[in-house]
């Protein structure tokens, strides 16, 4: 795995990396690989990315298959749309680079029926499909047809959208895609909006559309301030992901957003199981517990939740990235679902957003810290030989995760670069954490 083809989409800068051209031969590939008669397309707000759209639909019409152009749209749209079309259609591709700048650009795939696709299952093939790159050989070239379906996702969308009570709420979507559709998928609803960078605009001019970076909510936190909102939300650049603030500003960690949604989730699905994946608060476990749920742990990335949310025909997932799943959202991720739980739940009661957190912050998380190694898997080795004596527990679903009790941390490799990431939590003080912190980097950077 090198180049633009990464662990779960292609990616790259335009042109140095990434042109028109690599775009028809990818769609000739994915067409190839994926035997597909026909392949949904649809794109973000770049601005090669309309170009992008035409070369990849006319690589993949000259293998022989059909397009159903979707048009610009959040990544989600993708996989709405392969779960209601069925078997008229055999995957997607979406022109985006998701949260990346500007001058990136690249394609996620999807399989029929929404199937998750990564580097393992799927993209290696077509990338060497690519490499390939045979003759134009289709007896009879595909078409490329235009379709809308907004009307029926935004209805799909709406059904989480259960509120009791009016609410004030800045949406900043980042010049991104989410700004276009948010108008319609809001209409009617008891929401007063502040609306941040809702015109689409593929050179970002305002911040990133990556609100996990902490200066890229500066704005929306004024904003919340300011208009004395009950909730401030943030999309990235194709709205996969989503991001909270509080009424005061205050940004709410992924994990802690997930344990807000799953009080909403398990009130209709009982004894449902719900993923957290290896980063998490132990809050969001003992939150799934808590509401009569089966927390499951899962190994971070959106095929392997996805997965694995199908083979337990899981209710929900969380991600620490943003990313949230749902099984009634075709076992997909959905920024626009995660927003509706979240209001609905805050809609429900009294309580303050600040108010809901609160509780769930009881404990003193380190966040991702990232640490340059020669070798990660050594580095492992090593560390996990260093605590396995005094765990309760060792987990290996993803890197090695190690419970001493009072505190627990997962280390795993980067797919792509020589890093170890380190998560760790104290259930007992925050100087614990920063203690044990400081143990584990001097023994990474020793080994």
């Amino acid at each position: 795995m090198a180049g633009i083809f990464k662990s779960y989409d292609v990616r790259g800068m335009v042109p140095q990396e990434l042109t028109t051209g690599d775009a028809y031969r990818i769609g000739k590939a994915a067409a190839g690989y994926l035997q597909a008669r026909t392949l949904v397309v649809g794109r973000d707000a770049r601005l090669h990315s309309p170009a992008m759209a035409e070369a990849l639909k006319a690589g993949i019409n000259a293998a022989g298959c059909n397009c159903l152009d979707i048009g610009m749209n959040p990544t989600p749209m993708s996989y709405y749309a392969t779960g209601v079309l069925g078997k008229q259609v055999q995957g997607a591709v979406q022109v985006t680079a998701s949260h990346n700048p500007s001058q990136y650009n690249g394609f996620k795939f999807t399989r029929g029926g929404a199937l998750p696709m990564s580097y393992e299952s799927g993209i290696s093939d077509i990338e060497a499909l690519y490499k390939e790159d045979k003759p134009d050989l289709a007896k009879t070239r595909g078409r490329s047809t235009a379709r809308n379906l907004r009307a029926g996702y935004i209805k799909h969308c709406r059904q989480f959208a259960e509120l009791k009570r009016p609410l004030k709420v800045a949406i900043d979507t980042g010049n991104g895609v989410t700004g276009d559709i948010l108008p319609a998928l809001l209409k009617g609803l008891p929401l007063k909006v502040v609306p941040l960078f809702f015109k689409p605009d593929g050179r970002f001019p305002n911040h990133e559309a990556n609100p996990l970076k902490a200066e890229n909510l500066v704005a929306l936190q004024k904003a919340v301030i300011e208009k004395k909102c009950d909730i401030g939300v943030a999309f990235d650049g194709d709205g996969d992901r989503i991001a909270f603030v509080d009424e005061a500003g205050v940004a709410v960690p992924g994990d802690i957003a997930g344990a807000l949604m799953v009080q909403v989730m398990l009130r209709k699905n009982t004894g449902g199981k719900v993923f957290y994946d290896v980063r998490a608060t132990r809050a969001l476990v003992e939150a799934i517990e808590a509401a009569g749920g089966v927390a499951l742990e899962t190994r971070v990335g959106h095929s392997h939740i996805k997965a694995g949310l199908r083979r337990e025909q899981a209710v929900m997932a969380a991600e620490l990235s943003g990313h949230f799943y749902f099984r009634d959202f075709f076992y997909s991720d959905s920024g626009e679902t995660a927003f509706f739980l979240v209001l609905s739940l805050l809609s429900h009661g009294a309580a303050t957003v600040s108010e809901l957190v609160k509780p769930l912050q009881r404990y003193y998380h380190t966040g991702e810290i990232n640490f340059e190694v020669h070798d990660a898997a050594k580095t492992l080795a090593a560390v996990e030989e260093r605590y396995a004596g005094a765990a309760r527990k060792i987990s290996k679903v993803d890197g090695v995760s190690i419970d001493c009790g009072s505190w627990w941390f997962n280390l795993r490799m980067s797919n792509t670069e020589p890093v170890v990431r380190l998560n760790l939590e104290s259930l007992a003080s925050r100087e614990e954490m920063e203690t044990r912190k400081a143990e584990i980097a001097r023994l990474i950077l020793g080994t």
